[in-house]
C-alpha cells in the first residue's frame, strides 16, 4: 500500500486562491485580473486585500489578455483568472499574438478544467486546453494534483520569467502532497518505486493512480507512480529512467488523449526509449452533463481504468 495520507478533500482552485493571496502579501509586483468569476476562482481574497492591484475586466476575456500583456511591460507580474475554456479556446489569438509571441511574463490561470466541471456540460468542460497551450513556443504548462501542490505551483510561477499556463479544477479532491514542499517547474515526482510498470499521471488523476497502485499491489503487480505536474517542459530524465527500469508505461490525465500528457510522453519514448504504452484519457469525444465522479467513470478516467490499462500494457 502507498503511504500517502489524504489530509482532507480540498478543491485545487482554493490552492490557487491561497497561493495568490500569499503572493499579494509578499510580492508588490503581482497583480490579478479576472473575467467576472472572482469567487469561482477564489480570487476574492486577493481582491479584498489588494483592491488597487486587482482588475475586474468583466466578461471580456480577450481584453483581459491584452491588459495582462500590457501590465507585464510595466514590470508587473499579471495573473489572469477565468474558466479553462475561456482561458484558452476563447482567447487563443490574443495569447498567441500578445503573450506567447513576445514571451510576455503573464500567468494564465485556468480553473474548472475537464470533465470534473460536471453539470455545466460539454461546452464548458474543455479537454483540449493543454494541447492548445503546449504547442505555443515558450509556454510553460502545469497541471498540479491537489490543493497543496496548486498553492506551491502558483507561488513558483511568479518567480519564472515568461508565459505560464496553470490548470486546476473545481471539485474537492484528496489533498496528500506535503504542504511545505516547494514546486519545481519541470520536475516530476516519483511517488512510489516499482519495477513492473510506470504510471505517469497529473491533475486529478494522480490520486487515482495511487489508488490503482494499491489495487495492483494486491494482484502482485509492482507499479512506479510518477506525478508529472509539468507537461512542458517535460522531465525527460525522470521519465526515461523509470521507463528504462520497468519497460512499460501508462499515462493518465483528465484531457483528450490527443495533445495532452500522453502525447508528450509518447513522443519522448519514441525518440529515446521505445516501449509498450497505454493512455488513459478521453478518447476523441466531448463531455456531457453529469456528476463529476460518474463522468470520470463513464469516460474511463478512474483508478479501475488505470488498472485495466496496466493489465493491457503488460500483455504487449
Amino acid at each position: 500500500m502507498h503511504n500517502f495520507i489524504n489530509s482532507g478533500n480540498k478543491d485545487t482552485r482554493s490552492g490557487f486562491g491561497d497561493g495568490l493571496l500569499f503572493l499579494g502579501r509578499n510580492n508588490p509586483n503581482v497583480v490579478a485580473l479576472c473575467s467576472d468569476l472572482t469567487g469561482s476562482l477564489k480570487m476574492n481574497y486577493f481582491a479584498d486585500e489588494f483592491p488597487d492591484r486587482f482588475f475586474q475586466t468583466g466578461i471580456a476575456e480577450a481584453n483581459m489578455m491584452g491588459m495582462a500583456a500590457g501590465l507585464s511591460i510595466g514590470n508587473y507580474i499579471p495573473f489572469t483568472g477565468t474558466f479553462a475554456n475561456f482561458s484558452t479556446g476563447r482567447v487563443y489569438d490574443q495569447i498567441r499574438q500578445s503573450i506567447a509571441y513576445s514571451g510576455k511574463n503573464v500567468k494564465i490561470c485556468a480553473s474548472h478544467a475537464g470533465l470534473t466541471l460536471g453539470e455545466d456540460g460539454a461546452t464548458h468542460q474543455i479537454l483540449e486546453d493543454i494541447g492548445l497551450m503546449k504547442m505555443l513556443p515558450g509556454m510553460v504548462v502545469i497541471s498540479p494534483c491537489d490543493f497543496n501542490q496548486t498553492r506551491a505551483a502558483t507561488i513558483a510561477i511568479s518567480n519564472y520569467l515568461g508565459p505560464v499556463y496553470l490548470r486546476f479544477g473545481r471539485p474537492k479532491v484528496p489533498n496528500f502532497t506535503p504542504s511545505e514542499k516547494p514546486f519545481e517547474i519541470g520536475k516530476a515526482d516519483v511517488l512510489t518505486e516499482g519495477k513492473d510498470v510506470t504510471i505517469i499521471a497529473n491533475g486529478h488523476l494522480v490520486w487515482e493512480a495511487l489508488e490503482a497502485y494499491n489495487s495492483l499491489t494486491k494482484i502482485g503487480i509492482n507499479a512506479e507512480v510518477i506525478n508529472c505536474a509539468t507537461i512542458k517542459p517535460l522531465d525527460l530524465s525522470t521519465l526515461l529512467k523509470s521507463a528504462e527500469k520497468t519497460g512499460r508505461v501508462v499515462t493518465a490525465e483528465e484531457h483528450q488523449k490527443n495533445g495532452g500528457l500522453g502525447d508528450s510522453v509518447a513522443q519522448a519514448l519514441a525518440l529515446h526509449k521505445p516501449c509498450p504504452m497505454e493512455m488513459v484519457g478521453v478518447n476523441d469525444s466531448f463531455g456531457e452533463s453529469g456528476k463529476p465522479d460518474q463522468l470520470m467513470k463513464k469516460y474511463g478516467l478512474d483508478s479501475s481504468a488505470i488498472v485495466d490499462a496496466v493489465k493491457s500494457v503488460l500483455k504487449r
